[in-house]
């Protein structure tokens, strides 16, 4: 485990803050953040649960079966740990799967997988919480002050990044979206000798009468040279 009073501590969050501003996208970024967790707090397992859609939960990052199955258990309204803390943005400490009684059912399943103890730590920003970095330990009570100061540094690192990388996700998405209306466009233009303008709204009219992203009819155009029924 990282020691917060050594100079190399300092140097190793630097490196991490690096290795994610460098990271190409959001799977190469939370990927990176379980990596760095797995090394700096000598956890068993990790991940990353990220928010989409509102309020829903997706497992974009998991070192292996065990937290995924964990995450799956939580995912779509069930209870536990991780649903609390992006519920209430708070950390959440699970000492001993063994002996916590406050979501029986979910502890009862991950101590049949062999996880001891649990830190489920929010991934947020100024917008609110983006995400859930969960620690997992075989070992009782692995998560001590210490663990927790670690795994706090980490949470505020990732929670930029994540932030960052969806942002930019968004845009590349906004870009090819446009691409995609753009040569659609022109396919109409050229066909039925349109200006701009107006094959824009045929576009948008059979997008509004199919209920299909506009984005979606502008791709079937161009792969069918049709447009939808």
């Amino acid at each position: 485990m990282i020691d917060l009073t050594s100079g190399a501590a300092a140097e190793r969050f630097a490196q991490l803050a690096l290795d994610l501003h460098d990271s190409d996208g959001m799977e190469e970024t939370v990927d990176a953040v379980v990596e760095f967790a797995l090394q700096a707090l000598d956890c068993s397992h990790a991940g990353v649960a990220l928010v989409v859609s509102g309020r829903q939960l997706q497992v974009p990052a998991v070192t292996d079966p065990v937290v995924a199955e964990i995450y799956a258990l939580q995912v779509g309204g069930g209870q536990g740990p991780l649903a609390e803390s992006m519920r209430e943005h708070s950390i959440v400490l699970v000492r001993d799967t063994a002996s916590d009684d406050r979501w029986p059912e979910w502890a009862g399943k991950v101590l049949e997988l062999g996880v001891r103890s649990v830190l489920d730590m929010p991934l947020t920003t100024a917008a609110g919480t983006v995400g859930v970095l969960g620690l997992y330990s075989t070992r009782l009570d692995a998560f001590g002050p210490d663990e927790e100061a670690i795994a706090h540094i980490l949470a505020r690192h990732a929670s930029v990044a994540v932030a960052s990388a969806r942002q930019e996700d968004n845009l590349a998405q906004a870009v090819d979206a446009r691409k995609l209306v753009g040569q659609a466009m022109g396919i109409l233009m050229e066909r039925y000798n349109l200006d701009g303008d107006r094959a824009f709204a045929i576009l948008r009219r059979y997008s509004q009468d199919t209920n299909t992203k506009l984005h979606a009819v502008a791709l079937q155009l161009i792969e069918t040279r049709k447009l939808p029924d």
